[in-house]
């Protein structure tokens, strides 16, 4: 069964999730945005945040959106606002997921995130959401992985 990560990172948590499922076998495609985020956190974070409470979608740099070689698709997404990412959003905007195995990955300072969760049970109702707080700082939160 051929395993793809598409995902997100902006503070690292995303490159901890996908360096551990690339060790269990996962292709991985990292997206980024065309236009750098802010350098300040603050300006990031008001951005970011902003971003993804109105749904707004992020133009990407070289993003392949083709997943038909692949049965399960995972995608990675920071929480910003409680909402998913303004790339992911455009990743979700230009990828057909129809007939995937389908998990979102959420990394988070809260290890939660209510409104995203409902944001993918709208639009994918069968996939499989696992929430990850700070990965990258709380390594064994990288063991709930183990499942996919």
């Amino acid at each position: 069964m051929s395993k793809l990560l598409i995902y997100y990172s902006l503070s690292g948590n995303g490159d901890a999730v996908a360096e551990t499922l690339n060790a269990r076998g996962y292709d991985v495609r990292k997206v980024e945005p065309k236009k750098k985020p802010p350098k300040a956190f603050f300006l990031q974070i008001l951005a970011g945040g902003f971003g993804a409470g109105i749904g707004r979608k992020e133009p990407l740099s070289d993003f392949d959106a083709d997943v038909s070689a692949y049965d399960t698709v995972v995608i990675g997404s920071p929480v910003w606002n409680g909402r998913l990412s303004c790339p992911i959003n455009t990743v979700l905007a230009q990828t057909d997921l129809a007939g995937k195995q389908l998990t979102f990955v959420l990394y988070s300072g809260s290890g939660a995130a209510k409104k995203a969760e409902m944001q993918i049970a709208e639009r994918f109702p069968k996939a499989e959401i696992i929430h990850l707080k700070e990965p990258k700082t709380h390594p064994e939160q990288l063991d709930r992985l183990a499942e996919l």
